[in-house]
């Protein structure tokens, strides 16, 4: 059986909330670009810890992405959710983002300059797939 994955950032957003749940340290995840970006904003607002490329078994190398806890040791991220996805593409003008929680979490837009926050994007002045939304 192989391990082929219809929706990679589906299946990343999954793994790293299955490892705050089982209380992991970190998660590896199949390396890509998008996978990389998508990781780098969430590492750079706080809800995941450190992000590092690494060698993994095959040709193919990892992306290990640190998980963050509260003082309880609840993970950071209540919550994480796809919204577009293959078989059903949502976009948005940069007037139309919708904030997340009343401004409590984001958004990550993947848009024509790159993958970047609802804030960024917004601060840009540019629209595009609104990707997931984590709080």
């Amino acid at each position: 059986m192989s391990n082929v994955v219809n929706d990679p950032i589906s299946d990343l957003l999954t793994r790293i909330r299955n490892g705050a749940l089982a209380r992991k340290d970190y998660v590896d995840v199949p390396y890509s670009r998008m996978k990389e970006s998508i990781a780098r904003i969430l590492s750079d607002n706080g809800y995941v810890g450190a992000i590092e490329k690494i060698p993994g078994e095959g040709v193919r190398p990892l992306l290990r992405i640190g998980i963050k806890y509260t003082r309880g040791r609840f993970g950071v991220i209540q919550g994480i959710e796809r919204i577009s996805r293959p078989g059903r593409r949502v976009y948005f003008g940069m007037k139309d983002i919708p904030s997340v929680k009343s401004g409590l979490g984001m958004a990550i837009v993947s848009t024509s300059r790159g993958v970047m926050s609802d804030v960024e994007a917004r601060r840009q002045s540019v629209g595009g797939e609104l990707l997931c939304r984590v709080w």
